[in-house]
């Protein structure tokens, strides 16, 4: 009898003791700081995890509030159709599946190093394309190195590296692939030669000046939430004096905010929503470039291209550029 009084005793005492340790929160670490600073919807949280010199500095410019984008990026994609994760343990950090393309990008913790207040987290990079690794050449490393500051980890240096494996079969694979030359196949229509039109571009700079549209829509929907995106060049413009605004938010070239460029016509629309939550991007030949491929892109900014200057069949069935 008296046993079973003991057991029982011994019983009770695990179980408060456990609930006890359950109501004790685990400190946060440092890679889980890194998460939170980076993709928390929670206002102020990429702030929280800056050193406390470097939030001084920025208050003192005037330049605080602008630092909140970069976590609001991060929401921004979870809102462009992607399937997006992140993973507080394992190999994993986060990953990104744009499920229109099939195309996912996974980041994953290489090392993880504490030593005492420091916290070194070194990171890579893998595209997958349907399920499959693509080969990009080159294999960059990310470390994130976190400190303890007052209780709360603080991101105090990024280092990034390049990693070139000459000798590595599949390194070689890539780089002679893009190095080999393209095969180009005549059309069959004749130039028009009676007057000189803009300067052509190659497809490469087309393709980089839309890259550089898409990026400024996101930083504007960022800076100006209110607004949203927006279907005007000019508002991206970054020509002027003063603070950048919502009608000249600085963010690209004057020349290419004037919508024509390398013998194409920029054109931004379907702006809807209020504030704009979506928009497209199209890029039609014009003058002496006829012939060439149409391009075009939406919020998810995957880019696509069609043949023919058609601008909604681009939208509606192009092919996603690699």
């Amino acid at each position: 009898m008296r046993r079973s009084i003991r057991v029982a005793w011994v019983a009770l005492f695990l179980c408060v003791a456990g609930a006890w340790a359950q109501t004790e929160a685990a400190p946060q670490t440092a890679r889980q700081a890194l998460t939170e600073m980076f993709f928390s919807k929670t206002p102020g949280t990429f702030v929280k995890h800056l050193p406390a010199v470097t939030t001084a500095a920025l208050e003192k410019s005037g330049a605080l509030a602008n630092m909140q984008q970069f976590s609001m990026l991060a929401t921004q994609m979870q809102t462009q159709g992607k399937n997006f994760q992140t993973f507080e343990t394992g190999p994993v950090l986060f990953s990104a599946e744009d499920m229109k393309t099939g195309q996912k990008t996974v980041v994953s913790v290489m090392h993880d190093t504490l030593h005492g207040d420091l916290d070194d987290i070194v990171v890579g990079f893998q595209v997958y394309k349907d399920g499959q690794p693509q080969l990009t050449g080159f294999k960059p490393k990310v470390t994130l190195s976190m400190k303890l500051e007052e209780q709360v980890w603080k991101l105090n240096e990024i280092s990034f590296t390049v990693h070139l494996p000459l000798a590595d079969p599949e390194f070689l694979k890539a780089l002679t692939e893009k190095m080999a030359p393209q095969v180009t196949t005549k059309t069959s229509y004749t130039p028009r030669t009676e007057q000189a039109g803009p300067a052509l571009g190659s497809d490469a700079m087309v393709l980089g000046a839309m890259r550089s549209i898409l990026t400024a829509e996101v930083t504007y929907a960022a800076s100006y939430p209110n607004v949203g995106f927006t279907c005007s060049l000019s508002d991206l413009d970054g020509f002027g004096g003063g603070q950048p605004n919502e009608h000249q938010a600085m963010l690209i070239s004057s020349s290419l905010a004037s919508g024509k460029r390398y013998g194409f016509v920029f054109t931004l629309s379907g702006c809807s929503g209020n504030p704009a939550t979506a928009f497209h991007l199209t890029v039609a030949p014009s003058g002496n470039a006829f012939g060439r491929k149409t391009f075009c892109a939406d919020q998810s900014a995957v880019i696509k291209s069609s043949d023919g200057g058609n601008a909604a069949a681009c939208l509606a069935s192009g092919t996603p550029v690699q």
